[in-house]
């Protein structure tokens, strides 16, 4: 993406080429769609302020664990 890319557009353009391309590749995975639909419509877009890679890891793989 070109910096002033709008990054909702661009990531709508991602799910959709990479979804074609998917199903192109892999038509079977067809049987398993619900209405032709490969990603949900929904996205997240997060900045890291700097944070380390295994940081960032960390974060994503504890999501939804249960705080003690």
């Amino acid at each position: 993406a070109q910096p002033k890319t709008e990054l909702s557009k661009f990531i709508n353009a991602y799910k959709s080429a990479s979804s074609r391309l998917l199903k192109k590749e892999y038509p079977e995975i067809r049987e398993k769609l619900w209405k032709e639909a490969f990603w949900s419509q929904s996205f997240c877009l997060l900045t890291a302020g700097g944070a380390p890679v295994e940081v960032i890891r960390q974060y994503i793989e504890t999501q939804g664990e249960k705080k003690h």
